[in-house]
C-alpha cells in the first residue's frame, strides 16, 4: 500500500514528465515559428488514476499523476504575409494543398511553391503538387501565371491547370511529417475543400504568437522546478522516516 509520501514523489515525478513533454512540444513549435503554413501543437492534460484505486480495492489510497492525455494540433488560420513572388500561395479557409512525396501523397498549407526547370509546379522540397486527378501540374516556366481563388492556374488567358484543394472530415486524425506536412491514413479519405481560397503573392504564417510560447515556455519550467523540489522533499521525508523506524531505543 503506497504511502503518503510515496504518492507525493509519484505524484511529483509524472508531473515532471507532463512538463517535459510540454517543453518538448513549445520548443519544437518556437523552432518552427518561420515556418509558412505550421500549425502549432498543443496538449491536453488528465489524471492518471493507479489500477488498484481505479478497482476500489479496500485499504489501497488512491494514486493520481498528471500526464498529457494526448497532443492535438491547432488548425486555426495563421496570418497572410504578402510575398513578390507570383508562386507563393496561401489558403484561406479549411483545406489543404495535395503533394505527392516519396512516401506518398501529402497534406500542406505551406504553399511557398517553385517550378521545375521542366515547368512542374513543386514544393520547395521538390514534391509535385497534384492536380484533381492526382497528376502534376505543369506550366510553361517562360510566361507569367494567374492563380484564381478557385486554384486554377491561367497563362496569356487560358486555363492550364488546377490545384486540388482538399479537406478532411477530422482534420485532428491527420499525422504530422515534418514541419509543415500532414499524412492521412487509409481510413481518413480527403474530400474536396469547400471553403478554402487561393491567395496568390501570399503565404501563410505559423498560427501561434512566439512570444506567448515564450511566456508558456517559462511557466512550464517554473512548474518543473517546484514539483523537483516536491519530489525531493518526499524522498527526504522518507529517507527520515525509515531512519527513525531503524533507530535502536
Amino acid at each position: 500500500m503506497p504511502t503518503r509520501m510515496d504518492s507525493l514523489i509519484m505524484a511529483a515525478a509524472s508531473g515532471m514528465r507532463s512538463r517535459l513533454e510540454s517543453l518538448d512540444m513549445l520548443a519544437n513549435n518556437l523552432a518552427n515559428a518561420s515556418a509558412p503554413g505550421f500549425k502549432t501543437d498543443r496538449e491536453f492534460y488528465s489524471l492518471y488514476v493507479s489500477a488498484d484505486a481505479a478497482d476500489g480495492n479496500e485499504g489501497q489510497s488512491p494514486v493520481t499523476a498528471p500526464l498529457v492525455e494526448k497532443q492535438w494540433t491547432d488548425f486555426s488560420q495563421g496570418i497572410l504575409t504578402p510575398t513578390s513572388n507570383p508562386l507563393d500561395l496561401a489558403i484561406t479557409g479549411k483545406g489543404f494543398f495535395a503533394v505527392t512525396s516519396p512516401t506518398g501523397t501529402l497534406f500542406t498549407r505551406d504553399g511557398s511553391f517553385k517550378l521545375s526547370p521542366q515547368g512542374e509546379l513543386q514544393t520547395q522540397e521538390g514534391y509535385a503538387v497534384r492536380d484533381p486527378d492526382g497528376k502534376p501540374i505543369v506550366v510553361d516556366s517562360s510566361k507569367p501565371t494567374d492563380i484564381g481563388l478557385d486554384g486554377t492556374l491561367r497563362q496569356d488567358g487560358v486555363d492550364v491547370a488546377k490545384i486540388n484543394l482538399v479537406d478532411f472530415k477530422d482534420p485532428q486524425s491527420l499525422s504530422k511529417q515534418g514541419q509543415s506536412y500532414f499524412f492521412a491514413d487509409n481510413g481518413n479519405a480527403p474530400i474536396a475543400a469547400a471553403q478554402a481560397e487561393v491567395q496568390q503573392g501570399k503565404l501563410e504564417g505559423a498560427n501561434f504568437q512566439t512570444a506567448e510560447s515564450a511566456v508558456r515556455m517559462i511557466t512550464v519550467m517554473r512548474q518543473f522546478e517546484s514539483l523537483q523540489k516536491a519530489m525531493t522533499v518526499g524522498t527526504d521525508m522518507n529517507k527520515k522516516a525509515v531512519e527513525e523506524v531503524a533507530r535502536v531505543e
